[in-house]
């Protein structure tokens, strides 16, 4: 068998593997939105923890409404002035891939809830899994899922959860 037959069979195995623990997850917070930022009904992303905290201490840290600021129809909160005003210098630099949703999820054309405490920067850009399991399933080849994920999210990023 060759190198190149092998790694399609392994990336099959990967996805199917995930595909039974992606299908037993909620859909994102609101699954009638047609929104491309996953957000609560009160238009709250990231369930109120701050982008920046990510890079900047490296954890995922809530933020308070008192910092907070708008991007793409969604609001985000920071845990100090300083991340705030660093967010809005470049909103886009911070702001999870995908609008928040499961970077997995989007991978398989699904927009799944994308958990806060599920995360891993890559290449300076924040992406959020739906729970550990689909991490680690995404973790397998990340590269090859950003393509897939890339490729998918024009097309499911304005169409509801419960759609897809």
């Amino acid at each position: 068998m060759s190198y190149k037959a092998a790694r399609a069979i392994i990336g099959a195995v990967s996805l199917m593997i995930a595909a039974p623990v992606l299908t037993t997850q909620a859909h994102a917070i609101v699954p009638t939105s047609t929104s491309a930022v996953n957000t609560d009904t009160a238009n709250l992303a990231l369930r109120g923890y701050d982008p920046v905290a990510y890079f900047s201490a490296g954890k995922p840290t809530l933020g308070e409404a008192r910092y907070s600021a708008k991007f793409n129809g969604a609001t985000y909160h920071f845990a100090s002035a300083a991340n705030l005003k660093m967010f809005k210098a470049s909103p886009a630099a911070y702001a999870p891939q995908y609008g928040g949703f499961c970077a997995m999820g989007v991978a398989l054309e699904k927009k799944l809830d994308g958990d806060p405490m599920v995360w891993k920067i890559v290449d300076k850009k924040l992406y959020l899994n739906v729970n550990p399991d689909v991490f680690t399933a995404w973790s397998r080849d990340i590269p090859g899922n950003l393509v897939k994920a890339e490729e998918n999210w024009p097309e499911i990023k304005n169409k509801t959860p419960d759609s897809l």
